[in-house]
């Protein structure tokens, strides 16, 4: 009964997204990709990563994470309405613009082979090949793939799953809240809420959150949209995303912790599977659907910046092709030699490393004109970025 429940919440929801007045508002168009991307791949190794580490308190750290994603945002937020009101930036302020385009593009690669790694595991998850083995040639499989149409047709093809699989991951999100708050609620009624104590305090815990910051991470593609949407509609867009997303990870998040008992063995990253199947038979499929979908699609979109990106900082002296082919040789390397916790914390150091250094573009152009405590604010978050790039460690 449950089952078809959820299925109708996902058929509905789904058919809102698709709803004309909503799929072709201005706003909700702008708003969907930084969404689609803050709630991707996070969302499905998040929860029982936060519920085995930090117990009944992994909600509030929930809350930290999206509170620092947010500052985070509001340096880029400001560094968008500076280009789009100054004609030409400071040649200091343009080296670092063309350092962190090089950071960024370096983030990229990493945040590939963490999605398709996540892609590999997923899609073996409901099989009889269920180990590291067959995911990891799943992964290799599927980045030989991209190497092959990236060099062969281009991406566009590709790209136009994004339209599909953003729809079809959100409305599946929308079941999967849905089936966990009736469980959560059938807890309640029996008595049998969980409020665990956390397995990680101290510094550790803060080294361990600075090395999840990647699974909020994907606002800053607000900032490249630029050629679709004006600068207003992108800071806009991005605000509301964080706040969409921060309301649906704390919901997911706390219905998740004290509907579970957290169990420190069955942590890695497709235990959500085996956690939603208590709740009910369908949400394991439907969530290996999202994230088959959700991962490939990411993985492309993210192909596709990172080449572009190394292509022109390098001024064509690196090809776009040259770049899928070191994007792929290093994913492939990653996949082999790391496991999916280690990539997570590789990729949140590096665009850490990136907010940094657009953090401190933004405490330059305040400072410079005369907004101190936005300057000191965005400064405080570049001294924030480096510490996460340098101290953030994986999960154990």
């Amino acid at each position: 009964m449950l089952s078809a429940s959820i299925l109708t919440v996902v058929v509905l929801f789904g058919a809102v997204l698709l709803w004309p007045r909503l799929a072709n508002a201005e706003l909700w168009r702008a708003t969907i990709t930084p969404l689609a991307s803050i709630i991707g791949s996070g969302f499905l190794v998040l929860g029982p990563i936060l519920d085995v580490s930090f117990g009944g308190y992994a909600p509030l750290v929930m809350l930290g994470l999206c509170a620092i994603a947010y500052l985070f945002g509001s340096a880029i937020r400001f560094n968008i309405l500076q280009r789009a009101d100054r004609k030409k930036p400071s040649p200091l302020l343009e080296r670092l613009e063309v350092i962190s385009s090089v950071v960024l593009a370096c983030a990229f690669i990493v945040s590939v082979a963490y999605y398709l790694n996540l892609f590999g595991s997923f899609g073996v998850s409901l099989t009889d090949l269920n180990d590291s083995f067959h995911a990891n040639l799943l992964t290799t499989a599927v980045f030989v793939l991209i190497l092959i149409v990236g060099w062969t047709r281009g991406f566009s093809a590709l790209e136009r799953m994004e339209q599909v699989s953003v729809g079809l991951k959100l409305a599946i999100i929308a079941g999967l809240v849905f089936g966990l708050a009736v469980y959560f609620g059938q807890a309640a009624q029996s008595g049998t809420l969980q409020f665990d104590p956390p397995r990680i305090t101290g510094w550790a815990s803060v080294t361990l959150m600075a090395g999840l910051i990647v699974t909020v991470q994907g606002f800053e593609t607000s900032r490249y949209l630029g050629a679709t949407y004006d600068a207003g509609m992108r800071i806009r867009s991005m605000k509301l995303a964080q706040w969409i997303s921060t309301i649906i990870y704390f919901l997911y998040i706390t219905l998740l912790t004290y509907a579970f008992e957290s169990d420190p063995l069955s942590l890695d990253e497709t235990a959500i599977i085996d956690l939603m199947q208590a709740v009910a038979p369908i949400l394991p499929l439907l969530l290996v659907v999202a994230a088959l979908s959700a991962q490939f699609s990411a993985a492309v979109a993210d192909t596709s910046g990172s080449g572009g990106l190394i292509g022109e900082v390098s001024k064509g002296k690196i090809s776009e092709k040259l770049a899928y082919a070191l994007l792929v040789g290093t994913g492939i390397l990653l996949t082999w030699t790391a496991n999916i916790f280690e990539i997570i914390s590789y990729a949140s150091r590096g665009f850490a490393a990136y907010y940094a250094i657009q953090a401190c573009i933004a405490a330059i152009s305040a400072g410079r004109q005369g907004y101190t405590w936005k300057a000191l604010l965005f400064a405080a978050m570049a001294i924030v970025g480096c510490c996460i790039a340098v101290f953030g460690t994986p999960v154990e």
